[in-house]
Formats: C-alpha cells, structure tokens, sequence
C-alpha cells in the first residue's frame, strides 16, 4: 500500500521538489499551498493550507484522511525568510516569522497526531536549516525560528515514542530555489549604523542561494529518510563547508567561531 504523504509548502522550491521526486515512486502526495489555484498543472493535488491559520489546517489534514482514510508521513516544509538588523525589525514582522516557522509547524503536527496514534505509526519530518544551529549576523530571527523548531523537535520524539511516531530534523544549507523573493528584508536606511553591513550581508545571501544547491538533493535525503525504520534525530544536507560549520561550532572556542563568521560576512 502506498504510503500518504502530506507537505506543507508543497507548490514550488524544496516542498515541490520532494512531492515530485515521492510522486514518481508512487507515493500518495499531498501538497499545499495559500494560494492551490496557481498550481493546477502539479504532479500532485495541491490543498489549500496557511500554517498561520488553524482552520485551514485542522480542514485539510481531515481532507487528506477522509481521501485516503491515513496519513503516514507529514513534512513541514513551509516556512519564510527574513534578513535584517535585529533592531530595525519590526516585532510584528518578528512575530510573523515565529508564527510561521515555529507556531505554525507545531500546529500541523498537533492536527496530525492523533490520526497517527490511531494508526499506530506515522512519521514527521521537520525541515529546518542550518542556519538554526547558530546565530547569524542580519539573519538572527531566521536563526532563532529555525533553531526553535530544531530543539522542540528533539522533546517531541521522546514524548511520542510509546506511540511509534517518529520525528526527525533535516536542516538545508542553501539551494536554489525562489526563497529569496519570499523573505521580508527589513530596509535599507541611507541613516541606519548598520548600513553598509547589512548591505554586504544581503549580497552575499543572495549569491549563496543563486548558487545553491539542486533542490532535488532534499528529495532523494528525504526519501531515504521515510524508508529508514529508525531516523536520526537530524539530518544535514548542504554544501560540505556548510555541515561543516556546525561541526566547527561545538569544537572551536565561541570567539573564535564568532570570528570565522564576522570574516565569512565580511563584517
């Protein structure tokens, strides 16, 4: 029996390409979006879903098993970018970014539990970054949302393992996607202290996720992942330099690390 797949995010990016990679090895694939009627021409159903927005969630996981009476796999893809000087920021863009990358995938893993606990089994699969696993200069609210989102992750698995629902991590470096056209920047200002800085780190952003990886390389970890009986509790996938960097982090004193990404930004 095929397996059900539900991935929020699932109309462009990442999200479409681990759809279409599960798709064509027939896996049963739902995908979602706040927009669906953009994307008629999909490999897969699109659902209307907004993780900020729990009507829309509570109403379309209960569509996914009324359709095909289980939900097996549950990838909470869906999340949104932001750059700027933490203290030019506004707090609600702030609060919209933990709404979205952290409030909001907590909120599709809740609807989804208790078909899973019925079930006996399920497995959800949190798509972070790893930018999460550290603090990064104008990229620090991203960070923060995405570290959040790694750390709950690891309370969720031992809270649900008497019930065989498996939770894992699996955090992107940066890949070619259109990520960039969707973060909030907060603006340049001709009078902010953080200026030029921040101008040098919004180019270097960028560069890196036009030089991104192929998005097809989460598809192919993900698959393994689903197939994998007992997954790790994170995964990394990414340019090496980019895994390595986590590693560099827990060896190397703090200072010294800080150092190695003030020179990265050029800051």
């Amino acid at each position: 029996m095929s397996k059900v797949v539900l991935i929020t995010g699932g109309s462009s990016g990442i999200g479409k390409s681990i759809g279409e990679y599960l798709a064509d090895r027939d896996y049963k694939v739902y995908g979602t979006s706040r927009n669906p009627d953009k994307y008629l021409d999909s490999k897969f159903p699109i659902l209307a879903l907004d993780v900020k927005d729990s009507l829309t969630i509570n109403s379309t996981v209960a569509k996914v098993i009324e359709n095909e009476g289980r939900l097996d796999v549950l990838i909470n893809n869906a999340g949104a970018g932001i750059t700027g000087p933490i203290e030019e920021i506004p707090e609600e863009e702030i609060k919209n970014n933990f709404e979205t990358n952290f409030f909001g995938p907590i909120n599709v893993i809740k609807a989804v539990l208790p078909q899973m606990r019925k079930q006996g089994d399920g497995l959800i699969i949190n798509v972070t970054s790893i930018a999460g696993y550290m603090g990064l200069p104008y990229r620090g609210v991203y960070s923060a949302s995405k570290g959040a989102l790694e750390l709950i992750t690891e309370a969720f698995r031992m809270e649900l393992k008497d019930f065989n629902i498996k939770m894992t991590n699996i955090a992107p470096g940066d890949f070619a996607t259109n990520i960039a056209a969707g973060r909030y920047h907060a603006p340049l200002l001709d009078d902010s202290p953080y200026k030029t800085p921040y101008s040098n780190t919004l180019d270097l952003m960028n560069t890196h996720v036009d030089s991104g990886s192929d998005p097809n390389l989460m598809a192919k970890e993900v698959y393994k992942i689903i197939n994998n009986p007992n997954p790790k509790i994170h995964y990394k996938v990414g340019e090496f330099m980019q895994k390595f960097s986590i590693v560099l982090k827990r060896i190397l004193p703090d200072k010294v690390y800080e150092k190695l990404l003030m020179n990265h930004y050029k800051i």
